[in-house]
């Protein structure tokens, strides 16, 4: 059997790539390497499952014992003893079990979680803006669990219903071989009922699974919008749009739990009137001699090991095909092709920070409207460049690609006259920062936010950048300084004071490029004086790029480029370009 890797995560990326398509495949692949583990688990099954192959016997051979009265009495303490060490024993083979195959289950949910969290820090941000991160969510957590509970179980139901059936077979063939025939007519039964009601429980399960990722989806928004929601009174309609998703989820899971009902219903009542069958067609014969009271017993007892058999493949089906139909989810992210690509061409040890524009054409994946031209700018090293234009003209597409979260269609994207598409993606990008308009921090602490990605960070270097921003005071007030935690998203912060977390991060990086979207959008007069004297410090230590809907916070640029329908039709300094009257001037004029 082939051997496993020492990497469980990548083993498991390897196992969706290469049954892709098939979900059974793929749960099988969780198995593979792991040989001498289910060897362990099936000879620990073995003890466990002892108890049910022996007490039917030693029940019948007491049976017998007493009715006919044809062996000692110490014939029936031994058979007692028999069934006490194969009873007691079961508590240490269970154990076994749960350490060796439960462990092997657990590592493989772990694999499924890590591979997924990995594939999502490598899908392009084009992905990312298509799909929900509720759904994301859903993946990473329900449907791993679903899988994982899946092979908890299959291991074991499979190895029960086959040695239990092949006991049972085994042993009634070869004392009657007409009670075998009663259960073979009898058993089909109970497939036909699976047969039958199967494809309903998949779509079933299908359905749900999908109304569930929607939901999450939605109840992720929801929590977002909750600020927006309260601010324009809307709670009610936000409510009513909830429990419409609600309700839908909770219809779809009613009428899953419905069929799933019927399903395990009808099998249980078929089981049980094929029980009493046995009973009554192994009691003729006994009355008519023809077998043992003690094999009545025994008959019916091995008749319900095989129609328990056969019913637990009916209850299992269920869950089988949840557990599928969450592979078929899971492997939709692993699968997935839309990966940002890096080249890693050409090593970028020392970025300098010149950046060039060379004819770039970008549009949108389903449009037909180019973005951006034939556009070209060039900026040299330690140069500060400021984009300005109507909404639609262009500008955030320009930091998208300057970010590499896109890439151009036509034209190249020089850094340090080195095509981007060259280089490692990751090392570039560890040179330099962004500060975004929607500020994004985490609930923990204003240092963990300030360093997040770095390491060894001293807290008077923290301090440094905390007054370069115009936040040391507001620090020094807080109960823990700045190791107090924010809350989440950092709620406790002002959206200024949120903004200016960021401003810090970005400043503590020591970038050869920083890149502003509209960074000073949500601050007050007052706080954007201190920002911007911390942007105007940081324009002289490296190349910046600004994109700002306040065009008095780019005055100090050393050029404003004028974009328009994805090009840019004025560049100049501030004072030329409001000599000139054009374009900039115009849109200066609107703002005074």
């Amino acid at each position: 059997m082939a051997k496993r890797s020492n990497n469980p995560v990548n083993d498991c990326v390897r196992n969706f790539t290469e049954n892709k398509g098939h979900p059974f495949k793929i749960m099988l692949g969780f198995y593979k390497g792991e040989g001498w583990t289910l060897v362990k688990s099936t000879l620990a099954l073995t003890f466990q499952q002892l108890p049910v192959w022996v007490i039917p016997i030693v029940t019948t051979e007491i049976i017998n014992a007493v009715t006919y009265q044809n062996k000692p009495l110490s014939y029936i303490i031994l058979c007692s003893v028999i069934a006490f060490i194969s009873i007691f024993q079961n508590a240490f083979s269970t154990f076994a079990v749960s350490k060796v195959y439960d462990k092997l289950v657990r590592r493989i949910e772990y694999s499924l979680r890590y591979s997924i969290i990995e594939k999502l820090q490598q899908l392009s941000m084009s992905y990312h803006k298509n799909v929900s991160s509720g759904r994301l969510q859903s993946k990473i957590m329900r449907d791993s669990e679903n899988v994982e509970a899946m092979l908890a179980s299959l291991f074991r139901h499979i190895f029960f219903i086959v040695t239990n059936l092949a006991i049972a077979i085994t042993v009634t063939i070869k004392n009657s071989p007409i009670v075998m025939l009663f259960f073979v007519f009898v058993v089909p039964c109970e497939i036909l009922l699976l047969r039958v009601l199967g494809g309903h429980v998949r779509k079933r399960n299908r359905k749900f699974r999908t109304e569930m990722e929607e939901t999450q989806s939605d109840v992720s928004e929801m929590l977002e919008l909750i600020p927006v929601t309260r601010a324009h009174g809307l709670q009610k309609r936000e409510v009513n749009r909830m429990n419409r998703r609600l309700g839908s989820v909770m219809d779809t899971g009613y009428h899953l739990d419905k069929t799933n009902s019927f399903f395990g219903a009808g099998s249980w009542v078929l089981m049980e009137l094929s029980s009493l069958a046995c009973l009554t067609f192994t009691g003729i014969m006994a009355y008519q001699g023809k077998i043992s009271v003690g094999e009545v017993v025994l008959y019916r007892t091995y008749f319900a090991q095989i129609v328990a058999s056969v019913n637990t493949i009916i209850n299992l089906y269920p869950q089988l095909t949840k557990g599928a139909e969450s592979i078929n989810s899971i492997s939709e992210v692993l699968n997935e092709e839309n990966i940002e690509t890096d080249n890693s061409i050409i090593p970028l040890p020392d970025m300098k920070g010149g950046v060039t524009f060379q004819d770039v054409c970008y549009k949108y994946a389903d449009g037909d409207r180019w973005i951006l031209n034939n556009f070209n700018v060039k900026v040299a090293p330690g140069e500060s460049i400021a984009f300005v234009g109507g909404s639609g003209a262009g500008k955030s597409t320009i930091l998208n690609l300057l970010i590499g979260f896109d890439r151009p269609q036509e034209g190249q994207i020089l850094i340090d006259r080195v095509n981007m598409m060259n280089l490692d993606m990751a090392e570039y990008r560890s040179q330099i920062a962004v500060v975004p308009q929607n500020t994004i921090l985490f609930s923990g602490t204003v240092k963990d936010n300030i360093t997040y990605g770095l390491d060894n960070v001293s807290d008077e270097q923290v301090m440094e950048v905390l007054q370069a921003v115009g936040l040391d005071e507001l620090v020094d007030n807080m109960p823990l300084g700045m190791h107090t935690q924010l809350g989440e998203h950092g709620g406790k912060l002002s959206g200024g004071q949120r903004q200016r977390i960021s401003i810090a991060r970005a400043l503590l990086r020591n970038p050869k490029i920083i890149i502003f979207d509209e960074a000073t959008s949500a601050l007050d007069s007052a706080s954007e004086k201190k920002v911007q004297a911390a942007v105007d410090n940081m324009m002289k230590k490296c190349t910046t790029f600004l994109v700002a809907h306040r065009l008095s916070t780019i005055k100090n640029a050393d050029r404003i480029a004028v974009v328009n329908q994805g090009t840019i039709t004025e560049i100049g300094t501030y004072d030329e370009l409001m000599a000139k009257k054009g374009e900039f001037y115009e849109l200066k004029k609107l703002q005074d």
